[in-house]
C-alpha cells in the first residue's frame, strides 16, 4: 500500500463514511489539532524526567487517537467501521493524576508564566495546543454532532498538562516564574 494516494490533491479529503470536504472544514481543522496535540504529547512523554510516566502519556495518545476517530467520522452516516470510544473512566483517570501531581507540589498562588526548563516548555506547548483543539471542538459542536466527552476530555487533558507542567518543574528543580503584572 503506497503512502499517498493523489485523493486529496484538489483539497479535499474523505471522512470515515465517505463524505468528502474540504481539508479547510473544521472537522478537518479539529482532528488536525489534535493530531498535533498528539505529537506534543509525544514530545513531553520523550522528556527524560517523564520516564516514570510513560505509560499514562501513552495512555492519553491513544485516547487522542479515539479522538480523532471519533471527529474523522462523519456524525450523519451510519457507518459500519467500529470507532473507539471514550469513556468517563479515561476523564476520572486524568483527574487522579492531576490530584496527585498538585499534592506533590506548593499551592498555586499566581499565575505561572510558561518556561523555566526545555522539558517544562514542551508541555505547556502542549497545553496550549490542546486549549485550541478544545476551543475548535466547542465551535465545531456548536454547528455538527461532537460527543460532548471530547470536549470534556480536551478540557480535563489541558489542566493534566498544566499540573504535569508544574511536576515536572518540580522534580526538575526548575523555578515557576510567577507573572508580576505591572500596574
Amino acid at each position: 500500500m503506497k503512502i499517498y494516494t493523489k485523493t486529496g490533491d484538489k483539497g479535499t479529503t474523505a471522512l470515515i463514511g465517505g463524505t468528502r470536504v474540504s481539508k479547510a472544514h473544521l472537522r478537518i481543522e479539529v482532528y488536525g489539532t489534535v493530531d498535533e496535540l498528539n505529537s506534543y504529547i509525544g514530545l513531553v512523554r520523550d522528556q527524560e524526567v517523564n520516564q516514570g510516566r510513560l505509560d499514562i502519556l501513552k495512555e492519553i495518545q491513544d485516547r487522542l487517537f479515539t479522538i480523532g476517530s471519533t471527529l474523522a467520522t462523519d456524525p450523519d452516516k451510519n457507518t459500519k467501521m467500529a470507532t473507539p470510544d471514550l469513556h468517563e473512566e479515561d476523564i476520572a483517570l486524568l483527574e487522579q493524576e492531576i490530584d496527585k501531581y498538585t499534592a506533590e507540589v506548593p499551592p498555586l498562588r499566581a499565575f505561572i508564566l510558561p518556561g523555566g526548563h526545555p522539558s517544562v516548555s514542551f508541555c505547556h506547548v502542549a497545553r496550549c495546543v490542546c486549549r485550541r483543539a478544545e476551543r475548535l471542538a466547542i465551535s465545531l459542536q456548536e454547528v455538527s454532532a461532537v460527543d460532548e466527552l471530547v470536549v470534556k476530555y480536551l478540557n480535563r487533558l489541558s489542566d493534566y498538562l498544566f499540573a504535569l507542567c508544574r511536576i515536572m518543574a518540580h522534580e526538575l528543580g526548575a523555578e515557576e516564574v510567577t507573572w508580576k503584572p505591572r500596574i
